[in-house]
């Protein structure tokens, strides 16, 4: 999937079933040295989110920090003082979560939508920069491997881990729709239409200027039937998307995650799975199941953290 920043609901699809094989990426907790840590870098387009992790992907002490847009090099600063600000004499590696289109052979940055980062060799730059070994991938394919490694689901083919752009958040639902996010030029994409900030500009047209997606889902909860309508409108088009998923890759496993994805998963989830399934191929969409992620808004982080253990095999 394509991030969406800490609300994002854009799923992170299991395609061929939830049960193949993936290799750990930080290999066993037994293997290498027990008191190895390393540092995992969520790059969003609101926060970046970074923390000393070990092999089993727990994370031990981390640090949020709000993301800085107004240049590539003051975003760079603020990256390196994020890892400077957590490495100690156990850091062995760096990996990052970043919401962008990466070239895997060379480490080259080609574009991203929500921040300053573009045409950069970023794994070369942070490995002479810190002299450490760097692995880098897309911020949605590493929420995606924590939640495969160490919770609900992720991106799996054929039980390795889908190591493409995977911006399934910039699937078209609408023609002509709503215009798209950040520095995304498209129109009718489904970030608009499912994320936080949607939810937040849903919420301010229903209940006023101050309101939020936090409000939304909170009135929701307390019984309010227009948040509950339009939590499901959201579901609704979630689901359209979900079902383009179904129809491409075969998916019948969809992990929602994200902070707004968590909070309001009782009240998306009824009508993105009725829709999906409507709008699915029945061969696809006859198994899908759509569950919460386990691992919140830190799983960015923890992926980020098992892909820095990649980078030593």
């Amino acid at each position: 999937m394509g991030n969406t920043g800490p609300e994002g609901t854009v799923p992170r699809a299991a395609p061929g079933g939830a049960g193949g094989r993936l290799r750990r990426p930080g290999g066993d907790a037994g293997e290498g040295r027990a008191g190895e840590r390393v540092i995992g870098v969520d790059l969003g387009g609101t926060k970046i989110l970074a923390g000393l992790v070990d092999r089993g992907g727990a994370v031990e002490r981390h640090r949020e920090t709000p993301t800085p847009l107004g240049s590539q090099a003051e975003l760079l600063a603020a990256l390196d003082d994020a890892v400077a600000s957590l490495r100690d004499e156990r850091v062995v590696a760096l990996g990052f979560g970043l919401p962008s289109q990466i070239d895997q052979r060379t480490g080259i940055i080609r574009g991203s939508v929500n921040i300053p980062l573009d045409e950069l060799d970023f794994r070369t730059r942070m490995s002479e920069r810190f002299g450490l070994p760097v692995e880098i991938d897309n911020d949605g394919n590493a929420a995606a491997l924590a939640e495969y490694v160490a919770g609900a689901g992720g991106a799996v083919l054929d039980g390795k881990l889908y190591r493409g752009w995977a911006e399934f958040g910039h699937i078209v639902i609408e023609v002509d729709g709503l215009p798209c996010q950040g520095f995304c030029h498209g129109r009718g994409h489904l970030e608009p239409y499912v994320t936080g900030v949607a939810a937040t500009r849903i919420a301010q047209q229903l209940f006023g200027s101050a309101a939020d997606s936090h409000r939304l889902v909170r009135l929701a909860n307390e019984g309010d039937e227009q948040a509950r309508e339009a939590l499901a409108g959201i579901g609704h088009k979630l689901g359209a998307g979900i079902a383009s998923l179904c129809n491409v890759f075969g998916t019948d496993f969809v992990v929602i995650g994200g902070g707004f994805g968590v909070a309001g998963f009782d009240w998306l989830t009824p009508a993105a799975l009725e829709t999906a399934k409507r709008d699915a191929l029945d061969t696809a969409g006859a198994t899908l199941k759509i569950v919460r992620g386990e691992l919140g808004t830190m799983a960015g982080l923890i992926g980020a953290g098992l892909l820095a253990f990649d980078a030593l095999h």
